[in-house]
């Protein structure tokens, strides 16, 4: 395409797309291919050098997870992105050219449960660890960074309350310290938020989610802003210091605002290995194509069951932020200006048994671990995506024992308010 400034939804067609050269197919092909062709040696070696862009192997480059990398770095306003295998995997990712052993984190008690798990836990076996922060405050946040510190990471719709972050806040902070940092966007899509235009370096997805929408692809990917000085201090050795596996060469000195994006492709893929798939890709690109429209009729209907479920007098309380009760809500203007999301929680008045006799009833909800799916789903948190958190933590997280999570789906919302009648009525009787 060229320079000529296009709007989202003709971008989430059209970006990172052309014809195929040898055969004119106007989708993109799956090129289920694992290596490639050099021209000639000198060819080779020029790509092995990193002295020219190409493709080598598929765990590091392929022409279809390219143009999937570059849609979505188009859509989130950044410079590059590299795909890859799961949302986890993205978070990893991340954070492997900025940690080392010794090297702390300062994370968002609201999160996922699996990447608490992830940063409270598995990030030890590098040596790294993570400090929780309560990231509305502030204060704690700038306590909370030392000369350890290399990230700051949060959620921009956190799941799973639909608790909405104040990224320019926190990206304020971030800044003061020079550090990067690092939004999951999986919740939001970058049609609800683009973090890097409130000063977020880095945007992690899970592209399993609302990126392909339809519950087909297990998928990650890490978008680099391309606006981060890796070079200011000494703290980001991998990105600014001579790397000994290309002779020396220096990510920073010589890729400029692409450093992050091609150390990505050239040690992390290729030591990490954890590489999207080509038919991954082209289910996302697909899945891709109606992202707006998906995104708006999400939240549609989560505004429209979210009000029916505060008015029931079986509810205690609905956490999403589109709710003009929500301590959140003034937001949504400023974050995400196109609405609030589709995934929330509620608690039900009867606690923990309640909510698993509510899954057990419902018809139309699916109870799967999983959201962003054009089908409506539902789980219950503390006993499944938060179970190995303590009592505390899953409280911090916004997965309370009496607490349901709903990933509102594409149906008719009369439907789905229905079916939650019906469990809500077995449920508590």
């Amino acid at each position: 395409m060229s320079e000529t400034s296009y709007g989202f939804d003709t971008l989430q067609i059209h970006a990172g797309a052309r014809p195929d050269p040898a055969t004119g197919a106007r989708q993109t092909p799956i090129y289920q291919s694992t290596a490639y062709v050099f021209r000639d040696a000198d060819h080779a070696a020029a790509l092995f050098n990193l002295q020219e862009v190409g493709y080598i192997y598929s765990r590091l480059t392929n022409p279809t997870v390219a143009v999937l990398q570059e849609r979505i770095a188009t859509l989130e306003g950044g410079i590059g992105a590299i795909c890859c295998s799961s949302g986890h995997a993205a978070q990893i990712m991340a954070l492997f050219p900025l940690m080392a052993p010794g090297r702390n984190v300062v994370v968002s008690t609201r999160l996922y449960g699996g990447t608490v798990t992830q940063m409270s836990q598995t990030i030890k076996r590098f040596g790294w660890s993570a400090k929780f922060v309560d990231f509305d405050d502030l204060d704690a946040l700038k306590g909370a960074i030392d000369e350890d510190t290399r990230a700051i990471f949060c959620e921009s719709i956190a799941n799973p309350g639909g608790y909405i972050t104040d990224l320019d806040a926190v990206s304020e902070v971030a800044q003061g310290a020079g550090l990067p940092l690092i939004v999951d966007n999986t919740s939001a899509t970058p049609y609800l938020c683009r973090p890097i235009e409130h000063g977020a370096t880095l945007v992690v997805h899970s592209l399993t989610k609302y990126l392909t929408g339809n519950g087909t692809v297990t998928g990650g990917c890490v978008v680099d802003s391309g606006t981060f000085d890796w070079s200011a201090s000494d703290k980001f050795p991998s990105l600014s210091a001579p790397e000994p596996a290309y002779h020396g060469l220096k990510f920073h000195e010589t890729f400029g605002p692409l450093a992050f994006t091609f150390h990505g492709i050239a040690i992390g893929l290729r030591d990490l290995g954890m590489t999207l798939n080509p038919q991954a890709a082209h289910y996302t690109l697909m899945g891709i194509e109606t992202l707006s429209l998906r995104m708006e009729r999400h939240v549609e209907n989560a505004v429209k069951i979210a009000k029916w479920l505060e008015g029931d007098d079986r509810v205690d309380y609905v956490t999403y932020a589109g709710l003009e009760s929500s301590p959140y809500h003034g937001r949504i203007e400023r974050i995400c200006p196109r609405g609030a999301g589709g995934l929330f929680t509620f608690a039900v008045k009867g606690g923990y048994d309640a909510c698993v006799k509510l899954i057990d009833a419902v018809e139309i909800f699916s109870h799967v671990a999983n959201l962003g799916d054009t089908r409506s789903l539902i789980i219950h948190s503390a006993s499944t995506t938060h179970r190995q958190l303590e009592s505390e933590q899953q409280r911090a997280a916004g997965a309370a024992p009496e607490v349901v999570r709903l990933s509102i789906g594409i149906e008719d919302a009369d439907d789905l308010i229905a079916d939650l009648d019906q469990a809500l009525t077995k449920a508590v009787s």
